[in-house]
């Protein structure tokens, strides 16, 4: 068997990422939501963690397959993981808020991201769905829109309030157009995966 042909190993640089990611999840969770969500200090450690969460995500993705790194561990924890930081943070967030309109919008991209994630999974021994250019789209607008509403916006005054006020409404902007591309970029998901089994399940010619 040759090198390239030998099984990668689970103890590698992206799962460790990975795995780092969703241990931070919980403590993402504790920081934004202390002292009610009022504490500047610690939104700030909440913006933080988020922000590192978000650059390792594109980097264990980019080493795996930059150095074929990819494992069946690495294609089930890398999704879990990104679910679990943006869920943590739309939940923690609605928390804070105590908005329905907040609250809608979490319940809805849960649904979504989740249901995908599910459909993605169980699909995952037969076919790769590469992600879309809309699921990258959506992908970058929740973590923009998640990471500038973790920052303490509306906590801070004097000098900031009203910069803080103007970039709290340009993080609810991003926040609908990110809420706008999941549903999007879901319903295309689910296209095309009802096409990719309408092909598989068709006859072939005789």
């Amino acid at each position: 068997m040759s090198q390239a042909e030998q099984t990668v190993s689970n103890w590698n640089l992206p799962n460790v990422l990975t795995s780092l990611r969703i241990v931070m999840v919980p403590f993402f969770g504790w920081a934004l939501l202390h002292d009610g969500g009022d504490s500047v200090t610690w939104r700030l450690v909440a913006f933080g963690l988020f922000a590192v969460a978000m650059i390792t995500d594109k980097i264990d993705g980019d080493i795996a397959r930059a150095r074929n790194m990819v494992t069946d561990f690495g294609k089930i924890a890398d999704p879990i993981a990104d679910k679990a930081i943006t869920g943590m943070a739309f939940i923690g967030l609605a928390i804070v808020m105590d908005t329905w309109w907040m609250w809608a919008a979490t319940v809805v991209v849960l649904l979504r991201e989740w249901t995908v994630t599910f459909l993605r999974l169980s699909i995952a021994k037969h076919v790769v769905m590469a992600a879309s250019q809309s699921g990258k789209v959506k992908t970058t607008l929740q973590a923009v829109a998640l990471a500038f509403l973790c920052l303490p916006l509306l906590q801070v005054d004097g000098a900031l309030d009203v910069p803080g006020e103007i970039l709290y409404g340009v993080g609810l902007v991003l926040l609908a157009g990110a809420v706008g591309m999941t549903m999007w970029s879901g319903y295309e998901f689910v296209r095309d995966l009802r096409r990719h089994r309408r092909t598989v399940g068709r006859p072939s010619a005789r």
